[in-house]
């Protein structure tokens, strides 16, 4: 009974931030076969930062997104070279690629018709479509967009608001009898161009299911207010992002702070998390913080999970650290062919803990977990499987033999049964009673 019950307190807590989860209904829309919006998994993207121009290039980085799991992937088209070279790289890729227009897209879509056909979807931004022409040169892209079948995302970015409306908005507010500060004018002014683009976009033809919104700011408090009301005004999809976040942990955490705010709110159905490399750095590290992010609410799954803890006065030696990292390699390295191997081994959660304290209680909380001996701990390392004791190492083989005990257990639990239906269902919609797994 002890065992049942921990089971399915294990189970319950695992589950309980999904069954609570209310997910904004929105329209859907389909971009290059990858669905976007209503029930359908919240959707990780990015962008290139090479020149669209070298082919070669941007197709080694596009590639490189992708297989870190974008399932968009941007590039910056901003010169004829770009266009001219779009349709080639969209070739040798695998993945639906966006065009990303700012300033002559109207221009560069209408003389480029194979770079217009080839792209998934265009990216305008309402605030430098043009200047005394900007009705019609916004009309021209949408134009393009009907022509092609594509869609469209209409984003609007603080650092390039539309100065019209922006002034218009603010003169406005000048008259009040009780004016507004500046930030609130600026906030409704985001809205109001998305929303009001969206609205021309439409009267020019394009589906209403062919349109998708985004809003960015570089602040976090401003990205959560701008979104959430966005979300209340309208039922297109949203696409979330945090602008200029900036680099490493600053970039990671400002960005994690204001989509998870939003994420567990229901609001957002692609994300893009918009990190500064360092020169010569990895563009595939926003991909990968996206991903945890989506995996840490409990919203999609993407490879298993390890829990380590972070170490103390218990613990001076650096065994569990390093076996902690090795564990996180394996699974990292292995992943590509467990994926097509084992369905629904994605959800799986490892623990590897430094000490006796908070060890083995973590161990059995997981799927499979090991609980290594502290300072002055006797030398043991049980090992929990389901929440079951299964064997204790010892000796200097206990990383070893435990990596081939998660190796029987992937294969005994994921290679004979069907996938979690929790494995999809958590990638971004809502569940509505417990499944046993």
């Amino acid at each position: 009974m002890t065992f049942l019950r921990d089971a399915f307190a294990r189970r319950l807590l695992s589950y309980i931030a999904l069954v609570t989860h209310q997910r904004r209904q929105t329209a859907v829309v389909d971009v290059g076969g990858v669905k976007v919006g209503g029930t359908h998994p919240i959707v990780v993207q990015s962008m290139t930062n090479t020149d669209t121009a070298d082919v070669s290039a941007t197709v080694a980085q596009t590639r490189a997104l992708h297989q870190a799991g974008s399932e968009l992937v941007r590039v910056t088209v901003n010169t004829e070279a770009a266009a001219a070279a779009v349709p080639d790289i969209v070739a040798a890729v695998d993945v639906p690629v966006i065009g990303d227009f700012h300033y002559n897209g109207h221009l560069l879509l209408t003389k480029y018709p194979k770079c217009a056909a080839a792209l998934a979807k265009y990216r305008i931004n309402p605030g430098n479509v043009g200047a005394k022409r900007r009705d019609e040169h916004f009309r021209t892209i949408i134009e393009v967009a009907l022509a092609h079948g594509k869609p469209v995302r209409i984003g609007v970015n603080w650092g390039s608001l539309d100065q019209q409306l922006l002034t218009e908005m603010m003169d406005e507010n000048a008259r009040r009898p009780d004016p507004l500060d500046a930030r609130e004018v600026m906030l409704e002014a985001m809205v109001g161009s998305a929303t009001r683009s969206a609205e021309r976009a439409e009267e020019c033809g394009l589906g209403h299911d062919a349109i998708i919104l985004s809003a960015k700011v570089s602040g976090v408090q401003d990205l959560i207010e701008v979104y959430r009301r966005l979300a209340e005004r309208c039922d297109y999809p949203l696409h979330l992002g945090l602008t200029e976040a900036g680099m490493g942990s600053k970039g990671i955490i400002a960005s994690t702070a204001g989509l998870a705010i939003l994420l567990q709110d229901g609001i957002g159905d692609t994300i893009r998390v918009s990190l500064t490399p360092r020169p010569g750095g990895d563009r595939t590290e926003e991909v990968q913080v996206a991903q945890q992010v989506l995996q840490s609410l409990g919203l999609r799954h993407f490879a298993p999970q390890v829990s380590a803890c972070p170490g103390c006065g218990r613990t001076t030696s650096t065994f569990f650290q390093e076996m902690a990292e090795q564990i996180q390699t394996h699974l990292k390295e292995q992943m590509p062919a467990w994926r097509a191997r084992y369905p629904g081994v994605e959800t799986l959660r490892v623990a590897v803990m430094g000490c006796v304290v908070n060890g083995p209680g973590e161990s059995k909380h997981a799927d499979i977990g090991i609980s290594l001996p502290g300072t002055f701990e006797e030398p043991k390392a049980p090992v929990y499987v389901d929440g079951r004791l299964k064997v204790t190492l010892k000796g200097e083989t206990i990383v070893p033999e435990f990596l081939k005990i998660l190796e029987a257990y992937i294969e005994a639990r994921y290679a004979t049964s069907p996938p979690d239906p929790l494995s999809a269902t958590r990638r971004g919609g809502t569940v509505d009673k417990l499944v046993p797994g």
